[in-house]
């Protein structure tokens, strides 16, 4: 199914710009100039969480657009998502309003549970015991959408969902789910193409929004030698095919799947160029082909919490 338009909707009627800006892995004092150069090229929806730690710098960039006249509030979709460290009840609506404060906004478009494992709260980000090994809590992440739900219930935030779901936990969630899951954040690009999972989110009507579609190749643990996704022959000669980039060609894929993606990017002109997508679409025949470079190639492993009850990368999807 190909996203002709620029926006999906929720199932709760509200909508989303399909192309929005990434934020995650940006030197620090790089984002608000990133953020006022997407939204000057055209994005309107910009993504964000607590861990990134650049929140503020987002939020003087989203300032600055809306006093000088280039936006309104309403015309932006603001993003951010729950850390592991808040997953108790009584600490999700506390995060909450961290996160708006450092955005300087009174309600996001969407928070999302970051990821369905908790760790020990009240201390790092990310705890750890001295041999580094991360330090977990018990919560279950049902308990935390009960306390999401209350933060839609307050007008703090206009839709709820998550991230890195698997097919069982968004089962266990939708069966308390009193407000509807709105979106699932999951990595996906032509080496994980996560078919199966779209397709069981769809049937729920859950939106689906794909992180680092092109392969998060500036991401801290690549090591030489690793397959870089822009520099792929098949994605290169789509690329000379449609007389685009293959960065254009990776995020124009996930759109024509029907897909909202987020590209990262703190550099003006690769910012523009990822904007310049919507003159073309790729054909049903080009879409499968980057399909079937599927070798299970996940990049955001999170490893490091693979013995967590709640770790979801387990399951086949």
């Amino acid at each position: 199914m190909a996203a002709l338009g620029r926006t999906i909707n929720f199932s709760n009627g509200k909508s989303v710009p399909v192309l929005g800006l990434g934020t995650w892995e940006s030197k620090p004092g790089d984002m608000t100039a990133a953020v006022k150069n997407a939204v000057t090229a055209g994005y309107r929806h910009i993504d964000c969480a607590h861990l990134y730690g650049n929140e503020p710098e987002v939020g003087a960039a989203i300032a600055a657009l809306i006093k000088d006249g280039t936006v309104t509030r309403d015309e932006l979709f603001i993003t951010s998502k729950l850390w592991n460290t808040f997953h108790a009840k009584s600490s999700v609506l506390p995060a909450l309003k961290t996160t708006l404060a450092d955005l300087g906004l009174d309600y996001i478009d969407l928070y999302l549970i970051h990821w369905p494992m908790g760790y020990k709260e009240g201390g790092d980000l990310l705890p750890a015991d001295s041999t580094g090994k991360k330090l977990y809590s018990d919560v279950d992440y049902v308990e935390t959408w009960e306390a999401m739900e209350e933060c839609v219930k307050l007008g703090l935030t206009r839709s709820i969902g998550v991230s890195n779901f698997n097919k069982k936990q968004l089962e266990r969630v939708l069966k308390v789910a009193k407000v509807p899951i709105a979106n699932n954040q999951i990595e996906v690009h032509p080496y994980l193409p996560q078919n199966k999972l779209i397709e069981f989110c769809k049937s729920k009507g859950i939106t689906i929004t794909a992180y680092s579609p092109l392969g998060s190749p500036e991401r801290p643990w690549a090591k030489p030698g690793d397959p870089v996704l822009t520099e792929d022959p098949k994605v290169k000669t789509l690329a000379q095919k449609y007389k685009k980039s293959p960065a254009q060609i990776l995020i124009r894929f996930q759109i024509d799947r029907g897909l909202i993606v987020i590209p990262k990017s703190a550099n003006k002109s690769r910012i523009e160029e990822n904007f310049q997508i919507w003159d073309f679409q790729l054909s049903p025949e080009d879409i499968k082909l980057l399909e079937s470079l599927e070798c299970n190639g996940r990049i955001c492993s999170s490893s490091e919490a693979s013995d967590h009850p709640y770790f979801p990368f387990h399951d086949e999807y």
